[in-house]
């Protein structure tokens, strides 16, 4: 059984009809932005309450995935108005871990960052990724494969 605590609860409570904007401004006040709009997959973990997540309104996220501190999943091109960006989404599928203050950022089409992947603290990423790549780095590189690991 996964564990859960009270901020990954409100991620999932944003969904619940009649609820879902009270759990949305909560965790917003908690300091997680995290549009009710992003679907989210089971066994999601904002990690020690994500404080200072910021999670784009076009963004998908997978199942089994763990969300750090101070994470942001959004636009590279905020100086121009939406209607004229190219971003079209980030998609972030299962098993994934964004590590404290990991941003990821897109500019034009979707980025992917791929089953298994874990972006390093701190690191900026630009571009999709392969399957169960580790990244770190600003601008972020590939740096290696994701050893093993149970899902």
């Amino acid at each position: 059984m996964a564990r859960t605590d009270f901020y990954t609860r409100l991620v999932y409570a944003r969904q619940i009809p009649g609820i879902g904007q009270v759990a949305y401004w909560l965790l917003k006040l908690l300091g997680a932005e995290i549009p009710r709009s992003v679907k989210i997959g089971p066994g999601f973990l904002l990690e020690h309450g994500g404080f200072g997540v910021v999670v784009h309104s076009h963004t998908t996220i997978g199942s089994r995935v763990h969300i750090y501190p101070g994470v942001t999943l959004g636009r590279a091109d905020i100086y121009r108005p939406a209607t004229e960006s190219g971003f079209a989404g980030i998609i972030v599928e299962d098993d994934v871990i964004l590590a404290p203050g990991a941003k990821i950022i897109c500019k034009e089409g979707t980025l992917v960052v791929r089953r298994g992947s874990v972006i390093g603290a701190n690191a900026v990423l630009l571009q999709s990724t392969g399957e169960d790549e580790i990244w770190a780095g600003v601008p972020a590189r590939y740096t290696g494969k994701r050893p093993a690991y149970l899902p």
